[in-house]
């Protein structure tokens, strides 16, 4: 952050559990204590401009392109200390903003009305919006995400993401005031006519080299344009290594070889959601018909592109 000449004015970022439940040297009894979550996104927090929107996350594991060059190799990180943050700036043309919809335990009908409030129904510059579930143990947290997902399934906006163990930062709001285990979802919406998106699916039958770079191919086809371009990766943590037997970053290394300087950030999850759907602009390259998409999955990997536009 010392290096960032461009204040953000939104953050995303994602740390698994370990980073954020370690342990810190506590000087005035000279021995490690626990952290909090907490304490952790506090911390983080105060390292941002005040009025900065921030999303942080909690997951079991992350996926991340290291600092320095988007070039770099991406990771996938399963085991041990990880995390990322994507500072984004002012944008020309582009509107970046975060919502969050938590299930009320008196209503079992969702009121789609929020939807409009948050910016995520009758806004016709909407391209991508990113879903995150948290405390998908608790009871009715499937049921909820389907009241969330199945409106917002139209075929001309890019879905994805998939379910966190539980979201930590969310500055438009006193997330104090949550309850701890209550559930519900949280997101990062995209809005503006430049954007351009696609997503594919890596199903449960993608278990190998030939197979993986196949799903990449599909990705390319859409010929979504490389600079000023975001990748995301969320992946089913019953994938990765034990997935591949045994070899390590093979849906990262995939994405390298086709997109090998474009940056892939995501993470592991216990669920996904996405589909193949490709749109720039107003073309969509797949037979419009009545029946949506399936987006809710799991053993499965989502891979999306998101591009900002042309940068001046």
């Amino acid at each position: 952050l010392q290096k960032v000449h461009v204040l953000p004015q939104t953050v995303l970022y994602i740390a698994d559990a370990e980073t954020f439940s370690g342990h810190e040297e506590c000087h005035e009894q000279k021995k490690a204590r626990k952290r909090n979550s907490k304490e952790t996104a506090i911390a983080l927090e105060k390292l941002l401009p005040k009025r900065c929107q921030v999303l942080g996350l909690v997951t079991p594991g992350i996926v991340v392109t290291p600092m320095g060059s988007s070039s770099n190799q991406p990771q996938e990180i399963e085991e041990g200390e990880a995390g990322f943050a994507l500072l984004f700036p002012k944008i020309d043309g582009v509107k970046i903003h975060t919502f969050h919809f938590s299930k009320d335990l008196k209503n079992r009908v969702f009121d789609e009305s929020k939807f409009a409030e948050a910016g995520l129904k009758n806004n016709p510059d909407l391209r991508v919006v990113l879903l995150f579930g948290y405390n998908s143990w608790k009871s009715g947290a499937t049921r909820f995400l389907h009241q969330i997902v199945n409106p917002l399934n139209e075929k001309s906006i890019i879905l994805a993401g998939g379910q966190v163990e539980s979201f930590t930062s969310l500055t438009s709001e006193n997330t104090s005031a949550q309850p701890g285990d209550a559930c519900g979802v949280v997101g990062l919406a995209f809005s503006g006519p430049q954007i351009q998106s696609a997503t594919v699916l890596l199903d449960q039958d993608v278990a190998d080299e030939r197979t993986a770079e196949a799903a990449m191919q599909r990705l390319k086809a859409a010929n979504i344009p490389e600079h000023n371009t975001i990748g995301f990766m969320f992946a089913c943590v019953g994938r990765g290594y034990r997935h591949y037997k045994t070899k390590r970053n093979m849906e990262a290394d995939a994405f390298r070889k086709f997109f090998p300087n474009v940056p892939l950030f995501g993470f592991f999850g216990h669920g996904e959601i996405g589909c193949d759907r490709i749109v720039t602009g107003n073309f969509v390259l797949r037979e419009c018909n009545d029946i949506k998409d399936d987006l809710l999955h799991g053993y499965t990997t989502v891979m999306t592109l998101i591009h900002l536009g042309s940068t001046k």
